[in-house]
């Protein structure tokens, strides 16, 4: 097998990075998803207009607005990230802890632990989903620009969400900051920097279920051009990592798009080294994007398997 990271046929493999104990089977991410409530997979619509409109064989859209009960694909990483974290804090391995009932039976052994996370939006309230789902508390925090809405949603979920003045780097600086002090936090952030990058690989690993959906899809075909919003590049290095797995038949095209104010995989792509992008007071309609620093667990992915990135106004 190719080291992590290295490039195999011309296609990048990121290999496997998941901490468990000798003999023990470890469920997959979608196994693991499969016994979330309410999973089923999204939809993959056709959009025979816009694929008329180009001239392309087919233009297929990945329907993540109603997933596992959210309106949003997060709860895929945060579910599996927030999973493998309690379970490698676990101090003796469980038989078979391989579901969310399996993980409920251990939790006492854990002793009082509190979920923490920065969010611009929807990581935060997969996370909090989660704390209810296990019935554990958490700490959300927030940039103070994020709409009064997405607050509310994410308080819904029964947990404290904190404003942070500032923008999301600020928020993610200050999670970490939390943690770090006090030792009864469970940080699962979904994004990476020195030192912390176990738990935003496994948020990546999560993310692989639904592009394994969109392979299953009997109406599907190994696409040309894989199209990819990002925000700190999670979801992108997740799908670089799935469509140049070895064993494809082919490697498509992947584009990343973000918002013109917060693109920090663009101004990163065109240094040729992380960029961080100030998104102070900036604010867009595509909110959960609205990050100004590339995680460094993806940006090793991204520099070797992105093929374009661009930039869109509010408008576009």
């Amino acid at each position: 097998m190719p080291a992590t990271g290295a490039v195999a046929d011309g296609r990048l493999w990121l290999g496997e990075s998941r901490r468990s104990w000798p003999g023990e089977a470890v469920s997959s991410p979608r196994d693991f998803h499969a016994g979330l409530p309410g999973y089923r997979p999204t939809p993959l619509h056709s959009v025979d207009g816009l694929a008329r409109e180009f001239g392309v064989g087919a233009v297929m859209v990945k329907d993540e607005s109603r997933r596992l009960g959210l309106p949003a694909f997060k709860v895929l990483g945060a579910s599996w990230g927030v999973f493998q974290a309690l379970r490698a804090r676990l101090p003796d391995a469980p038989a078979a802890a391989g579901t969310l009932d399996d993980l409920r039976e251990h939790l006492a052994a854990l002793g009082d632990v509190t979920l923490l996370t920065a969010t611009a939006g929807n990581h935060g309230r997969a996370v909090a989903r989660m704390a209810r789902w296990l019935g554990l508390p958490c700490l959300v925090l927030v940039p103070s620009s994020l709409a009064a809405p997405t607050v509310r949603a994410i308080g819904d979920e029964g947990v404290r969400v904190q404003p942070i003045r500032g923008s999301y780097d600020d928020a993610v600086t200050e999670a970490a900051a939390l943690a770090d002090a006090d030792g009864g936090f469970v940080l699962v952030q979904d994004t990476a920097w020195p030192g912390y990058e176990q738990v935003p690989a496994w948020i990546v690993e999560g993310y692989d279920t639904l592009f394994q959906e969109v392979d299953d899809d009997p109406r599907g075909r190994e696409p040309d051009l894989v199209v990819v919003p990002s925000g700190v590049g999670s979801l992108l290095a997740a799908a670089i990592r799935h469509y140049h797995a070895p064993g494809r038949p082919s490697a498509p095209a992947i584009l990343s798009v973000e918002p013109d104010g917060a693109a920090c995989v663009l101004a990163s792509a065109r240094a040729g080294h992380p960029v961080s992008v100030d998104t102070a007071g900036y604010v867009t309609v595509m909110a959960g994007l609205n990050a100004g620093t590339v995680s460094t667990a993806a940006w090793p992915v991204i520099r070797a398997g992105l093929d374009a990135a661009t930039a869109v106004t509010d408008e576009q």
